[in-house]
């Protein structure tokens, strides 16, 4: 089921998600001092192309440098791409077969606002 959730998913809505975080991250790697954001936004790329089977968890050790990072991310790019999610998930949800996607899109909003401090690892 996971496999077939994550082909509609990356038809429907995850490779322009994940084209999305690429820009994000190619913009950041090239402003240099922010490649720790950019290094973040491929891994969400990643995840967004592919994310059933996979959740987010809170990285143990992530402190107060997570927090002001997030804090720079949410002005940066973490609004627009949340923003992004949203749209994608409101519109997914107008069919009955998008609905599971939907969901899914609504569940990355708070990792798109805060990365730094978050770990992708395999669904028990």
């Amino acid at each position: 089921m996971r496999l077939i959730l994550n082909l509609i998913w990356l038809v429907l809505s995850g490779f322009w998600l994940a084209v999305g975080y690429v820009v994000a991250g190619v913009v950041c790697c090239v402003l240099i001092i922010t490649i720790p954001w950019g290094l973040a936004s491929f891994r969400i790329a990643n995840y967004a192309l592919w994310p059933f089977g996979r959740t987010v968890v809170d990285r143990p050790g992530a402190g107060a440098p997570s927090l002001i990072g997030n804090v720079v991310w949410i002005i940066v790019a973490g609004i627009w791409l949340a923003i992004g999610h949203v749209v994608t998930g409101v519109l997914l949800c107008v069919t009955i077969i998008g609905i599971p996607l939907g969901v899914a899109n609504f569940k990355m909003v708070p990792v798109s606002l805060m990365p730094l401090g978050k770990e992708i690892v395999a669904a028990p």
